[in-house]
């Protein structure tokens, strides 16, 4: 096996161990009532990103989101191109996995590794990169 299917096999499988030591989480209580307005969706970091920073941070994500047309194994999807996309997308979609909103348990265990500065740094490359 490449030294890279290793790191995320090893990557999938804590952050797996980890979810399924969680205790059980009450459910929520009774809903509000109608009247009350939802609050509004938390807004993405909005610090400001370097470039070059965000450049030496993605170089792991190229193991997966670099190789053109790349498959994962299981369960079997199409890896998304990242590059390119815009800034916003990019923090939000880092920020939600870091979150656990959004959910994949290698993208979740690499975006909690990151801060907001870092995951700024990365969409400024990423939204600028070619």
């Amino acid at each position: 096996m490449r030294p890279l299917t290793i790191a995320c096999f090893a990557l999938t499988l804590a952050a797996a161990t980890a979810h399924a030591q969680e205790p059980a989480k009450a459910p929520a209580a009774t809903a509000a009532p109608a009247a009350v307005a939802a609050p509004a969706p938390a807004k993405a970091p909005t610090a400001k990103g370097n470039a070059e920073t965000g450049r030496q941070l993605t170089y792991t994500c190229q193991g997966c989101h670099g190789v053109t047309g790349y498959k994962n194994a299981y369960p079997n999807y199409h890896v998304p191109k990242i590059v390119g996309q815009s800034q916003e997308y990019l923090v939000n979609a880092l920020s939600e996995y870091k979150k656990g909103t959004r959910k994949h348990p290698t993208m979740q265990a690499q975006a909690q590794s990151f801060s907001d500065q870092d995951i700024a740094d990365i969409a400024a490359f990423l939204s600028s990169a070619k």
